[in-house]
């Protein structure tokens, strides 16, 4: 079976399709810049263009960097607001003609580590942490997710957690790596204290740049990087798309182990 996975990211949007068997890529990603604003219509469209690159696929898989519940969207946080209550899967699967399954974007992420990467045949809770525009987060308890924690929007000094320490506060406010790492710190040391988890995976752009902050860190949990980078997001959308083709249509990722058919939001 081949499945064509979508990330949908806070600057651009790229598909391929992937074996969801061997999470391996069948043809070089096609990207396309993410519209501004990232309304409905505009994105809807992008993804359609991405997905008019490639033949051959059954089915579709989509991130959204947001909460995905049941194929609609809830939050809007780094993406326009008329997203808030979107039925994302049912306009996307009438867009593109093929059934599509719609999840978060750190989600799909963390699903792709688990089942390939560096999260593969580890026990316990383990936390994918995405750092980006935003931060997303991935939870797994023994390889079952826990989906649309949204850890990222902890508090943190006062404040919303990613507007101090993501990726893009750090280029926004020009930190050095000391002062990012430090921001990060505090807020790892936070997540520890609520979750006690057994691994940290980073994700994102700068986790191909984790030697230069990992060292910095001071904190009790062990931290990786993620090994799939920017491939992670596509790989667990069709992960996730191939998942509900063979469960039960509807069903959220969640309550069984995501390499036992899992299925996401499906339209």
């Amino acid at each position: 079976m081949t499945i064509l996975g979508i990330d949908i990211g806070g600057s651009g949007v790229k598909g391929a399709p992937v074996d969801p068997a061997g999470g391996e890529l069948l043809a070089e990603r096609f990207r396309v810049p993410t519209p501004q604003p990232a309304d409905v219509t505009s994105v809807v469209e992008a993804v359609a263009e991405v997905a008019a690159q490639f033949d051959g696929f059954d089915s579709i898989g989509v991130t959204f960097p947001g909460v995905v519940v049941d194929g609609v969207t809830r939050s809007a946080a780094n993406v326009d607001k008329s997203w808030l209550d979107a039925p994302a899967a049912r306009l996307f699967t009438e867009r593109l003609g093929k059934p599509v399954t719609v999840l978060n974007d750190a989600d799909a992420a963390g699903v792709a580590e688990v089942a390939f990467g560096a999260g593969r045949d580890q026990s316990g809770l383990i936390m994918m942490l995405t750092f980006g525009t935003g931060i997303g987060s991935a939870l797994f308890l023994d390889g079952v997710l826990l989906p649309n924690t949204e850890l990222g929007h902890l508090e943190l000094d006062g404040g919303d957690a990613e507007l101090l320490a993501s990726d893009r506060a750090r280029e926004s406010e020009d930190l050095s790596w000391e002062q990012w790492a430090a921001r990060v710190e505090r807020y790892l040391r936070h997540v520890e204290m609520l979750l006690s988890p057994r691994l940290f995976i980073v994700g994102g752009g700068v986790s191909k740049k984790s030697e230069k902050f990992f060292p910095l860190l001071d904190i009790r949990t062990p931290i990786v990087p993620a090994t799939l980078l920017n491939n992670a997001g596509i790989i667990g959308a069709a992960i996730a798309a191939g998942q509900a083709a063979a469960g039960p249509g509807g069903q959220h990722p969640g309550a069984i182990p995501v390499d036992a058919a899992a299925p996401a939001a499906h339209a």
